[in-house]
Order: structure tokens, then sequence, then C-alpha cells
């Protein structure tokens, strides 16, 4: 296969899946160029022809922009995430000039998967505008081979690697892009030292987690699980109704103290990468005693999921895909934000005091077909930050970016006029 298409890529996962995504993409004869705003960037691109620095102040992005998209003769746009503000500016352009723009998000479903859409990811995706029905429609004309999850690979311990050494270019490299500004809140210093504080402290973070976990497990008690997500994540940041996870944990303890059977407990479940930057265990153990539920209130740091989730009860989430393991299972879940699950089907629409009272179950043979949806559309086997994830994931989605039609048009081709305008993370 040979393809006249050119590719500019912009910002990806920390690590060399960008690079050798691109490599790829010259075998099949397209021209592929990367645009490059920090040192960082430039670090994983390494040595990869069409390397273009933008050293500029982010204010002169959009004619930079404009002035590649014409003189490279540009036709697909590739990011990871459509909010931060240069992803959510090439989407407005693309849009405009009738350009593909292929976004690749952390998997829907999970670890052993990576999301890959056209236009729009998470709240801006076009799953959102497909109905349960239409995808069941979609299933019983092409009765699709559900795939079963890979082979399982490690990846965490390469993720926190590659955002130390990412960080760590940022810092002490970025002579070249002096206007280089982070679109999180968190100073550039600040989140280095963080994931590398977090590198170090793993093998401690076990031990710590797993006598926790042991805790919990062994208490006896019936319980349910508030599964915390990263205050910098975009899918936090533009698709939720709370401006910081304080506030979301202050709404689930108070529908707990006023909602839950007196016997019952929670656990606050943290995100695996979360880092330490924000109070998470004081704002719980403060809230939890001003409403005088603090014996029955647990905090669990980072760790696998599935070792606590089997026994709850019920979980709740502002939007995390970690929701879908709970449906997986068959657990009643409530959601506060815009998440591409957020199904009437399997989704609780109860407020949270009545949820945790009687949680209302999911519909499973709903949630069956959504998920078989999209393991047939949206998500491929692999991952960005393991050597046999990237394998496994480059063996996809090579034909995936170079089909005329993104996943999802041939289910909803209504919706093909375009995405929703991008909300910008600040």
């Amino acid at each position: 296969m040979t393809t006249d298409r050119t590719f500019l890529f912009l910002q990806g996962p920390h690590g060399p899946y960008f690079r050798h995504l691109g490599r790829m993409l010259r075998k099949t004869g397209a021209a592929v160029w990367r645009v490059g705003f920090n040192a960082g960037d430039a670090a994983f691109w390494r040595n990869a022809p069409g390397y273009l620095p933008f050293t500029e102040d982010l204010s002169h992005w959009p004619t930079a922009l404009s002035g590649i998209l014409t003189d490279k003769h540009i036709t697909d746009i590739v990011i990871y995430g459509d909010t931060r503000p240069v992803h959510a500016e090439a989407v407005r352009q693309a849009k405009a000039l009738g350009l593909r723009v292929h976004v690749f998000e952390e998997g829907y479903l999970r670890p052993y998967w990576v999301t890959y859409e056209r236009d729009g990811s998470n709240g801006h995706s076009r799953l959102m505008d497909i109905t349960v029905q239409q995808m069941q429609v979609r299933l019983a004309r092409s009765g699709p081979d559900v795939p079963t999850p890979p082979a399982q690979w490690g990846d965490m311990r390469q993720h926190i690697f590659y955002g130390a050494v990412y960080h760590w270019y940022v810092m002490f490299r970025n002579h070249r892009y002096p206007a280089f500004r982070t679109h999180r809140a968190t100073p550039i210093r600040r989140e280095a030292a963080l994931y590398t504080k977090r590198l170090l402290s793993m093998p401690f973070l076990a031990i710590g987690r797993a006598l926790a976990t042991r805790r919990i497990k062994a208490g006896g008690y019936p319980y349910h699980v508030a599964l915390l997500q990263l205050e910098h994540d975009a899918s936090f940041q533009a698709h939720s109704p709370f401006e910081d996870m304080a506030q979301f944990i202050s709404e689930v303890i108070t529908g707990f103290a006023k909602g839950a059977p007196k016997h019952h407990h929670i656990v606050f479940k943290a995100h695996p990468l979360e880092n330490g930057q924000s109070p998470l265990r004081k704002t719980i153990t403060d809230t939890a005693r001003a409403h005088e539920v603090l014996e029955r209130v647990h905090y669990l740091r980072g760790g696998k999921l599935a070792q606590i989730l089997g026994d709850a009860r019920s979980a709740v989430t502002v939007n995390s895909t970690a929701g879908q393991q709970a449906l997986w299972r068959g657990i009643p879940l409530k959601s506060f934000g815009t998440a591409v699950y957020n199904k009437p089907e399997f989704v609780s629409g109860q407020p949270i005091a009545a949820f945790f009272a009687t949680p209302h179950r999911p519909d499973l043979d709903a949630y069956r077909k959504y998920r078989a949806f999209l393991l047939e559309t949206s998500q491929l086997p692999g991952g960005f930050y393991s050597t046999s994830g990237r394998k496994q994931l480059l063996r996809h989605v090579v034909d995936k970016m170079l089909a005329p039609a993104g996943p999802y048009e041939a289910v909803n081709p209504a919706n093909n006029a375009g995405p929703a305008p991008i909300r910008v993370v600040k």
C-alpha cells in the first residue's frame, strides 16, 4: 500500500510511540512532520526526520499552524487528547479545512487497549451520540468476533519512567524553547519532582497498599468504592462538573453519610499515577470527620482496582474509564461527569444519597453490547509505553489511520459533519 497523505504530529504520550508510528507511516509512502513544543518532545522524536520546533509564545501558534498546514500540504493531524490549547486549535483549523484528525487516548477499556478515534475523544467523541440500540444494529450486521484481552504486559513503570525523563528534558534542556508553558496548572519543576519521587517510592507504596488492601478485604463489612482521578487529566478538567477533586470527595462523602446504611463503608481508590500533589488523604479524612463517618471511610493509594472491586456494593466516579471495570462486573455505577459510557441503560441516574441507599444495577446485556461495539471499532490492543504494547498496537493502528472512514462513521453517518466545539483545558 502506498499513499500520498501528509501527516502532522503534535504532542503525544510520553515515550517513543509517536516516533515509531511516524516511521511506519513513512513506510506506506506518506510524508510525516512533527511539531515539537519543548525539549521533551524533541528527545522522544530523536533523530527522526521532519521535526519542526515551535519556539514562540503560544499566542503565535494559530498563525504558525496555519502556515505549516499550507506549506507542508498537510492532509492529516495526529494528536494525543484534544483539549490542550495547541490541540484544540489544530482541531478547529482542521475542521475548517476538511482535514482528518486522528485522536489517541488511553483505552476506554484499559489497561489492554488504546483508544483511536477521529475528530475528538472523551466528551467530544462521536461515541457520545450513538445509542446502544444503534450499536446493537451494527453488531447484528457485522457479527463481530469480540477479541479477548491480549497477553498482559505491565507498562505502569514505563509510563512513570517516560514521564520523569520527559520532564527532566523540559527542566534542564529547554533553552531552545524559552516561551514554552505547560498546559497544566502544576509548574514543570514540581511535576518532574513528583514523577521522580513516585518512581523511586513505588516499592514502598506497594507494601503499604498491600497492607491497606488486606485490612479492607478482611474487615467483613459491605463497602462502596469511589474512583478518584487526576485533577490535571483532560477528562476531569474538560468534562467534569467539579473544579477539583476536593469537591467530588465532599459530594460523595455527604451522600454516603446521608444515604448509606450505617454498617456500610466506603473506599476512596486513588489513580495509579497519583503523585501526591493534591492532599487527598487529608481532604478525605477532614471531610469524613466533619460528617461523623471517619471510622467508615478508607483511602487506598494506587494499585490494581480489581483487588477491591469484586466485593464492592457500588462504585462512584466523575467519569473515570475505570468505571467500566465496575460495569463489566455488574456493579452499580454512579457517574457525575460526561463519560463515553454514560448510557441510561447501565449508569445510574439516582441522586447520590439514594444511590448509596439502594443502588440500581446496570443492564448487563446492554453493557456487553456496548463493550463489544467498542472492541470492534475504537479500541485497539496494545499500549503506548511498554515495548510489547507498542508492537501490538502498531500492528493494527496504521491501517485504521489510512482507512477513509473513522471507526464509528458506518454506525451514525448523520454525525459525520464534524465534532462538537472543543472545550480547552486551561
